[in-house]
């Protein structure tokens, strides 16, 4: 518990300074958030990775805290897929690549011998589901930090309630390098985290949610994981339904997420961060009950059933239609006056 402590507040402190040091290398690089109108850099996804492995691996090493049985597999798989984020941070990488290289780190950390064979390749499409919907989660200002800080402190109390001591813990030093990068990406944000850092924190998200549920039975454990991660998937239900209704490609990027449609409402860059943040702490709530079995898995079909009410009523927040520039203006005018 001790260590724990420790190890959290050593994480937030290395964060917070490694997140502001890297954002000038970032710049020069040109390292930058290719969605944002602004010169955003993305060096904080580097820094929360880097300094989640080494304090986990400082407390392997030394044996103050080991990480127990599977998880340095965890680990390392998690570094792997945060490093194909990092490719895709400095060039394009198409979806496919994407996909395959986080299912195949998926792979290596399933418990077969628990999920089984079925069991284990579902747990595996929904490790590479939850990851792809954390960086599409990355869509604004502190948003992806403050549901990764949440998200990873339900998973650590399902990890706790199991005994898997190493686990907690690893998830409590990614809880503390997320909140010493938002720091830095609180609205307006000076550092953003890129598919790095989104990637990493919904990869190891994901996989310990499914090694904290191994072993129980299917369906609850099915409501308990998405209850974890509720806000993440509806974020993807949204878009992927905007998308299809529209006739645009589900790929393509646009203002279809949940933080631009509560923009669209009224609400400021902050407010969206709350509002969602909340959101997800109450689905996580209901998951960490659930998964301790203080209430009835039937309730985490609330949280799906409010999802999609969310989702509904904000797919009717129509996207805004762009301003004619002075031109168009002007020739309007002018076709105007001549009849």
């Amino acid at each position: 518990m001790l260590y724990g402590i420790a190890a959290a507040t050593a994480a937030l402190f290395l964060s917070a300074v490694l997140t502001g040091l890297v954002r000038a290398p970032a710049l020069r690089l040109g390292l930058l958030d290719r969605r944002c109108r602004r010169a955003l850099p993305l060096g904080g996804g580097t820094a929360v990775v880097l300094v989640t492995c080494l304090v986990a691996a400082v407390g392997e090493r030394t044996g103050v805290a080991p990480l127990g049985s599977g998880i340095p597999r965890l680990l390392v798989a998690a570094a792997a897929v945060a490093a194909l984020g990092l490719v895709a941070d400095v060039r394009r990488v198409k979806a496919r690549f994407l996909v395959g290289g986080t299912a195949v780190a998926a792979a290596c950390t399933v418990p077969y011998e628990q999920t089984g064979v079925l069991g284990g390749l579902a747990a595996v499409g929904w490790i590479v589901g939850v990851t792809l919907a954390f960086r599409s989660l990355d869509h604004a200002d502190g948003l992806v930090g403050t549901v990764g800080v949440v998200t990873a402190f339900g998973v650590g109390a399902c990890a706790a309630a199991e005994v898997m001591d190493g686990l907690a813990v690893l998830l409590s030093v990614l809880a503390a390098a997320l909140t010493g990068f938002l720091m830095h990406n609180w609205p307006p944000a000076r550092v953003g985290l890129g598919s790095c850092g989104s990637l990493f924190a919904g990869f190891l998200l994901a996989s310990a949610a499914v090694l904290a549920r191994a072993g129980y039975e299917g369906s609850s454990s099915a409501g308990a994981l998405f209850a974890l991660t509720a806000v993440a998937s509806a974020d993807v239900v949204l878009v992927v339904a905007a998308r299809r209704l529209a006739g645009r490609p589900v790929l393509r990027r646009g203002p279809d997420h949940l933080a631009h449609r509560l923009r669209r409402l009224g609400l400021t860059a902050q407010g969206a961060a709350v509002v969602l943040g909340a959101g997800g702490f109450g689905a996580v709530v209901v998951g960490v009950l659930v998964h301790l079995g203080w209430i009835a898995a039937s309730a985490a079909l609330w949280v799906g059933g409010t999802a999609l009410i969310v989702v509904l009523l904000l797919l009717m927040v129509k996207r805004p239609r762009p301003r004619p520039t002075a031109s168009v203006q002007v020739r309007t005018q002018l076709r105007v006056r001549n009849g």
